[in-house]
């Protein structure tokens, strides 16, 4: 969809400020998901499927024991059968049980034909050369059938999951050994600013260690971002545009500061020089509100405020969505926990706002402590938060003891 069409189909921006659920659209509605790749099993941990994946084999491929014990007929019991064989894991047995036989058997291994049902070794009583088994059991006891969990032709991982451990454990059971995902994108992130310098320099007058660019940077990766931070930029012209047209060659671009209307906020205007047209810019929300959002081509560009805690909420709302659209991923904004408020928090009627919370679990419930100094946007500040609660904009309050949603930090 091109930037015009988004302005119509979203209401072009105006003197008020567009509400977060409407800039959360505008992103969304730009994204346009990356080209597939096949990627081997062992590498696409955090990887987003492209495709279905289907199993190549019945899993479990037979019939197979989900106890340690003994296969049985259960037609046979109670009563006391011969041990004729020991059937482990990956061992099948040569022959078929008989009546009046039983085969000892591993967990995992193949349930011998002539078998319909597995007693658990607790279960019997053992002589030399045979099982006393005194209780009746039902046709398949403790057998795990053939394709039980999954039949060969099976969808095991649909088009747009994540794919974590458990999946890939599942994929590679199924006897898949490549799947197709969508390329990470490239994310470039650049922090502007004259008075930001790298941790481990002195700091000279006004300075301040630059820490905005590489928590984006590992806020953007967890997301599935394959990042290049470049150096941070003087509040210089030429600086900025080298730097930014630099970044215009990636799938996104991710700055951080110069994007309010100071006379040494530069970013806006030279990303428009470029060629970058702005969707937004500035969201009924705090911390945050100066954030814009703008395309070249392809290229997804956000404009994050300066302001540690601001650029980090900015990233969590909209850049880390982005990245998971580009992706595939089929639900891509954040998804929030619930927890109950240990304070009420006022509702702002013009915005929606993300308070800094303690989230501690007390039994099966997870409570929200507002942390004091909410206007504070030092990062070292927010760091003693683990939460982000989303008090969003309307009247009245949030009463103690409600429900909210947050975010986990």
């Amino acid at each position: 969809m091109s930037v015009s069409a988004i302005a119509l189909r979203y209401g072009r921006m105006t003197s008020a400020l567009l509400a977060l659920d409407d800039a959360q659209a505008q992103v969304l509605a730009a994204v346009r998901p990356l080209p597939a790749e096949e990627v081997p099993l062992e590498h696409a941990a955090g990887r987003v499927s492209a495709a279905p994946a289907i199993a190549v084999v019945d899993l479990p491929p037979f019939a197979s024991s989900a106890m340690d014990g003994y296969a049985v007929r259960a037609e046979d019991l109670p009563g006391t059968l011969a041990v004729v064989a020991d059937v482990a894991a990956g061992m099948p047995a040569t022959r078929t049980l008989a009546s009046g036989e039983a085969m000892a058997i591993s967990t995992g291994g193949v349930v011998p034909e002539g078998a319909n049902a597995v007693v658990p070794v607790e279960h019997v009583v053992q002589l030399a050369n045979s099982v006393e088994i005194a209780e009746r059991v039902e046709a398949g006891a403790h057998v795990r059938p053939r394709g039980g969990d999954v039949a060969a032709g099976d969808v095991v991982a649909d088009a747009g999951v994540l794919l974590g451990a458990a999946r890939i454990g599942a994929l590679a059971a199924a006897g898949i050994p490549r799947i197709a995902c969508a390329r990470r994108p490239r994310v470039v992130v650049l922090a502007t600013g004259s008075e930001l310098v790298p941790p481990g320099t002195p700091l000279g007058p006004g300075q301040v260690y630059e820490a905005n660019a590489v928590m984006l940077a590992a806020s953007l990766a967890a997301a599935g971002a394959e990042v290049e931070r470049l150096a941070a930029v003087a509040d210089d012209e030429r600086a900025h545009r080298d730097a930014i047209e630099r970044g215009l060659s990636a799938d996104v671009l991710v700055t951080s500061g110069g994007v309010s209307v100071g006379p040494h906020d530069l970013v806006r205007r030279i990303e428009a020089e470029l060629g970058v047209e702005e969707v937004f810019w500035q969201v009924a929300m705090r911390p945050g509100k100066p954030v814009s959002f703008g395309v070249r081509g392809e290229t997804l560009v956000f404009g994050l405020p300066g302001n540690p805690v601001s650029s980090l909420v900015g990233c969590e709302l909209f850049a880390k969505p982005a990245v998971r659209a580009l992706q595939g991923l089929r639900d891509p904004l954040p998804r929030y926990e619930r927890g109950l408020l240990a304070a009420a928090l006022r509702r702002n009627e013009a915005r929606d706002e993300l308070v800094r919370a303690r989230a501690r679990a007390e039994g099966d419930v997870v409570v929200l402590e507002p942390l004091a100094g909410q206007e504070s946007h030092m990062i070292v500040r927010a760091s003693a938060a683990n939460a982000l609660v989303h008090v969003p904009r309307g009247k009245g309050e949030l009463a103690e003891g409600s429900v909210a949603p947050y975010l986990p930090l």
